[in-house]
């Protein structure tokens, strides 16, 4: 393909055969440096990426940055927010970087971010969230705090789907919603905003997949599927019970509920316990159900013994995958309680805004997390910084660049290149315990030297021995 507005480098490309990618040792990278203190943080990520893959390689491999451009750089640069080439350059090279965007105000586009998103269906954000020894953090355990959310990237309210009041569309929706279809519990229709939340099986279960499969590849002990279901029956709880359904036959074999898990347990603790017992242990208020929910829990019983006793009994489910789920609210408060009690979490695209964000203050802040959108079947990716512009800061050499340098570490473990993204982890873990940081973490932090965000990147590649 041809680009006028932006130029490829000398290198090759990403390609994706047979369900995996195939990095070549010079691969072109597409990346946004992004506005406001963009160009600062990119300043500093380069540096440290391009000297990690020397040290890793020694020369044998590198990066052929290829910059592209949007928001408003873009704007100004060609009067679009959006180029037409570079979404291409992100098609077609399948892997690359951005930093933080400014969107435009008012009508057109709604995010730069989500309409990357939704143009490449890079339907998983991944956000790992851990804490790194020295961090200033307003708990008392951040240490606890060693989390990998997979968020659902395409569905729920993100996708857009909603009519402004008083204008004629939502009057027609409002109309067909209360003449046919009997809905009753618009409380002011005349003045009312609509929305339409959808969730699909298709795409709840391909994040579950996605999460599943890290989950195993990398040790985790337990994906959490976090949801609203006590009250947005048929699309969060549908989420959950979609997602524990792919686990319990994809993934049969390595996969154990927390429900089955008590079951089994129970089973293994007294052999002789009946069904009954055993449904009366497992269900809370068992006693009060309806005789038909009580049938109902001790066939549920009965059937998960028949059919994984002999695969995951005596005590074989304890090595296997732990799935489980919990409301959205109470994960909130739990992540402050509990921390050590999650893993993975799978959730939908609201839950997940509000969790990896709750989770990042934990730790430091967001300016340290990182996050990247991926398309695990087409293989596209993107790694991106995730907050925002900060322009009261551009071009003073200042803010913390740690989003993007782990959306770089993120990145690289992404294209097999496990070495480099230890290396800057390795640093970065050293300059912090070195106490010498960036503004952010140096006033609350007692005698540390305080960085320019240049100087922070250098300190990084010092550190990475």
């Amino acid at each position: 393909m041809t680009y006028q507005t932006a130029r490829v480098p000398a290198g090759e490309k990403i390609e994706r055969r047979a369900k995996e990618l195939h990095v070549p040792n010079q691969p072109i990278l597409p990346f946004i440096r992004g506005d406001g203190t963009g160009p600062d943080i990119w300043r500093a990520s380069q540096a440290v990426f391009d000297a990690a893959v020397e040290r890793a390689y020694h020369g044998q491999r590198r990066v052929a940055w290829m910059e592209v451009f949007a928001g408003e750089t873009a704007y100004r640069k060609f009067g679009e927010w959006l180029p037409d080439e570079t979404v291409q350059a992100f098609n077609e090279f399948l892997v690359g970087i951005k930093g933080p965007l400014t969107t435009p105000v008012g009508g057109g586009i709604r995010s730069l971010n989500v309409a990357l998103r939704q143009i490449l269906d890079l339907y998983v954000c991944l956000r790992p969230v851990r804490y790194f020894q020295g961090v200033p953090s307003p708990v008392r355990h951040p240490e606890n705090v060693d989390m990998v959310i997979f968020r659902e990237n395409s569905e729920d309210i993100y996708a857009g789907v909603e009519w402004a009041a008083d204008t004629l569309e939502v009057k027609k929706v409002i109309n067909f919603l209360q003449d046919e279809m009997g809905v009753k519990k618009i409380r002011f229709p005349a003045s009312s905003g609509i929305g339409i939340k959808p969730v699909s099986r298709e795409g709840s279960q391909r994040l579950m997949a996605a999460a599943i499969e890290y989950a195993l590849r990398r040790g985790r002990k337990s994906i959490t599927l976090v949801h609203k279901g006590n009250i947005m029956k048929f699309t969060e709880g549908a989420f959950r019970d979609w997602g524990y359904q792919l686990a319990q036959s994809r993934y049969r074999d390595q996969c154990v509920t927390q429900r089955e898990s008590w079951i089994l347990g129970n089973k293994e603790a007294n052999s002789d316990i009946s069904d009954e017992e055993n449904a009366k242990l497992v269900e809370p208020g068992y006693d009060m159900l309806a005789e038909a929910k009580k049938a109902q829990v001790v066939e549920e019983v009965k059937q998960t013994l028949a059919s994984i006793w002999s695969s995951h009994g005596d005590g074989k489910w304890k090595k296997l995958l732990m799935v489980k789920d919990a409301i959205a609210d109470i994960t909130l408060q739990q992540i402050l309680t509990r921390a050590n009690e999650f893993d993975v979490i799978a959730t939908m695209n609201l839950n997940g805004d509000y969790v990896s964000d709750a989770l990042a203050a934990q730790v430091g802040g967001i300016g340290i997390a990182p996050g990247a959108n991926i398309n695990y079947e087409s293989g596209h990716a993107i790694f991106e910084a995730t907050h925002g512009t900060a322009p009261k800061y551009a071009n003073l050499d200042k803010v913390n660049p740690g989003s993007v340098i782990l959306s770089g570490v993120l990145m690289f473990e992404y294209l097999g290149w496990q070495e480099v993204a230890d290396l800057i982890l390795h640093g970065l873990e050293r300059t912090i315990a070195a106490k010498t940081v960036t503004y952010d973490f140096h006033r609350l932090m007692e005698g540390a030297t305080l960085l320019k965000c240049s100087e922070f990147g250098d300190a990084i590649v010092k550190h990475m021995g």
